[in-house]
């Protein structure tokens, strides 16, 4: 089968960092499904894997998590999907990845793609679609009030592939006055047409723009950059809030937070899949309820960016867009050529 991988840790511009390579079908074992990849989509974990992990001694290793496909064969404890099932899902960590003509995932990770998309639209969506709901409605407990405030929540990074999803989840299934970041124009109409009530600049302070607006959110869902706005964050927070974030700051000193009593929450949507958790199912589940969502209109996807057909040059494309820090939403590619 087609796939594409690397075998050292490169920066992206450098030749061997993302090549075109051919490696053998897998068998599906256990719970296994064996997916015909028909779209992928390139996230921020992408770009760090291949920064920090080679592959191991003469073998290869294919990144991709995003997936969207059809399902062509099962492993012999499989029972949710049958041959020609139209899946997506976001794969695991501790596995090959999607960038490849067929992949094996676990059924229990694996949700019926909505059948009001294409494959790329669906592609675009489980990892994002996971990591957003698992942090406002497991971490964040956002259904639960802060005492003493308006129900409003702030999303820093609202235009990235995170912030898309969670801007609509919080706007379509909470009561929260959503209010998120942007630094561009683009990205602010981006996040605006979304759903997002107030959009702040993240170029520049944030407590200020917060003091403008009269709200102070008892809720803070860091999407990147958590350290350059930890000050900040601390500051507009109110007493008894809970604040949560995805990336890998460098340093996060939580002690600003201790004298309002805030609790800090790390989200990790991999975390169920790398140690095999007692529900590990509920990411299937969560995924066919997005779908569902989707399929009433509730929701919608966040492709942003169309990179053309899975191979080395285009991924590289992608990789390069992502570490620019200028992606807006999800970038999909879509088939071999």
């Amino acid at each position: 089968m087609r796939a594409v991988g690397y075998q050292s840790s490169l920066t992206i511009n450098q030749p061997e960092s993302l090549v075109d390579i051919v490696l053998e079908t897998p068998s599906p074992k256990g719970r296994d499904l064996l997916v015909a990849i028909e779209a992928v989509s390139v996230n921020p974990v992408d770009t760090k894997v291949r920064m920090r992990t080679g592959a191991e001694p003469g073998s290869w290793k294919v990144l991709g998590y995003d997936a969207a496909g059809t399902v062509v064969a099962t492993g012999p404890d499989a029972s949710l999907f049958k041959p020609g099932d139209a899946v997506f899902y976001a794969g695991a960590l501790d596995r090959p990845g999607t960038n490849a003509e067929f992949h094996l995932v676990d059924e229990r990770i694996v949700g019926r793609k909505p059948v009001s998309l294409g494959w790329a639209e669906a592609a675009a969506l489980p990892l994002t679609s996971i990591t957003a709901w698992e942090t406002l409605f497991d971490r964040l407990d956002v259904k639960r009030l802060v005492p003493g405030v308006k129900p409003a929540i702030l999303i820093i990074g609202g235009a990235g592939g995170v912030g898309s999803i969670a801007i609509q989840l919080a706007r379509r299934l909470t009561d929260l006055t959503v209010i998120t970041t942007a630094s561009r124009p683009e990205t602010r109409q981006w996040a605006e047409a979304l759903g997002a009530h107030h959009v702040l600049d993240h170029s520049t302070p944030l407590a200020p723009q917060i003091t403008a607006l009269s709200l102070t959110p008892g809720l803070i869902f860091s999407t990147t950059h958590s350290d350059k706005h930890q000050a900040d964050s601390a500051q507009i927070i109110a007493p008894q809030g809970r604040f949560a974030l995805i990336d890998d700051p460098a340093t996060f000193d939580i002690g600003p937070f201790k004298r309002k009593c805030i609790s800090i929450h790390w989200e990790f949507m991999f975390t169920r899949s790398l140690f095999q958790t007692a529900d590990i199912a509920e990411q299937g589940q969560l995924l066919n309820h997005v779908a569902n969502l989707i399929d009433e209109g509730v929701l919608r996807s966040t492709l942003a960016d169309r990179f053309g057909p899975i191979n080395a040059v285009n991924l590289k494309r992608a990789h390069a867009l992502l570490e620019s820090g200028k992606a807006r939403g999800k970038i999909v590619l879509e088939g071999f050529a």
